[in-house]
């Protein structure tokens, strides 16, 4: 990476012509002159659910901040075509396959990590499923099993392993991936509110146990975004997204890439002080 200092003679002015101060942060300017600080410059970062949504847009800006990263999904054909894109930047990716319910998946996954890149710096265990809306006393016990199996378990399962290479390097930075559904009822979706409390257990824990041993774990709680599953939902119905929006606190939907950002930052030492939070990104829609 570099460094520009002001009135730097060797770089050129980046603002196009007839802009003024204040353009330089439209959307139009950052999309054709990114900033990127390198705050994962050297760093090997695993993420979950990579191949597309909150997942894809984290690997991206893994990617982009430096870091070698290494795509988990089960849909491995999506996972490597965001894996060539990555590479074709000129940065570093590889894409792995894994259930990540079943424990020798999970362990396999790390394994080709470190076979691969020699340690695990950062990880974002991102990987999760909705679920249906129903009462309470409605729900089976195996759709039950199933969200606690895909939201918690696999959490589990891969911070044991995360931590466990962490803890030997003496170093490492975990993310999990709750909701607001972690500190308030989502009503309609008792396992969802169970499973994405049950991840904020989990990194408060982890968080404790691990400080001393130089590994930071925080988890940041999503609000609603512009996802595949809720593109689903709405459609291209500007109603029905309109109606989703309403509960946002800003007023409109969260993008991936948003998420992304925390992810990455309290991955970054820029975050060293910062483990067993839980990070709300979602427009001030849940306000504790």
């Amino acid at each position: 990476m570099f460094s520009v200092t002001e009135n730097s003679p060797n770089v050129p002015d980046p603002t196009p012509a007839g802009l003024q101060l204040g353009d330089q942060t439209s959307e139009l300017v950052r999309s054709a002159f990114p900033l990127r600080l390198g705050l994962v410059e050297g760093k090997v970062a695993v993420v979950t659910g990579a191949a597309r949504g909150i997942g894809e847009a984290a690997a991206r800006l893994f990617a982009a901040e430096g870091a070698a990263v290494v795509l988990v999904d089960k849909d491995i054909a999506a996972a490597d075509e965001v894996v060539a894109s990555i590479r074709s930047r000129g940065e570093e990716a590889m894409a792995v396959s894994a259930d990540l319910t079943v424990e020798a998946d999970v362990d396999a996954m790390v394994r080709s990590a470190i076979d691969t890149y020699g340690r695990i710096d950062c990880a974002f265990n991102n990987a999760g499923i909705s679920g249906k809306f129903g009462s309470f006393i409605d729900l089976d016990l195996a759709e039950w099993q199933r969200m606690i199996d895909m939201n918690l378990t696999s959490v589990f399962l891969c911070m044991k392993y995360e931590l466990a290479v962490m803890a030997a390097q003496g170093h490492g930075a975990i993310v999990n991936a709750s909701s607001g559904a972690g500190v308030v009822a989502a009503p309609g979706l008792p396992h969802y509110t169970a499973a994405k409390h049950g991840v904020l257990g989990l990194t408060k824990c982890a968080a404790q146990e691990f400080a001393a041993k130089g590994v930071r774990v925080n988890a940041i709680l999503p609000g609603t975004t512009r996802t595949p599953m809720i593109e689903g939902f709405i459609n291209g119905d500007p109603n029905i997204e309109k109606m989703v929006s309403r509960g946002i606190g800003r007023g409109y939907l969260g993008e991936p890439a948003e998420i992304a950002e925390a992810a990455v930052w309290l991955c970054s030492d820029r975050a060293s002080f910062v483990s067993g939070a839980s990070l709300s990104v979602d427009g001030s829609t849940v306000n504790r």
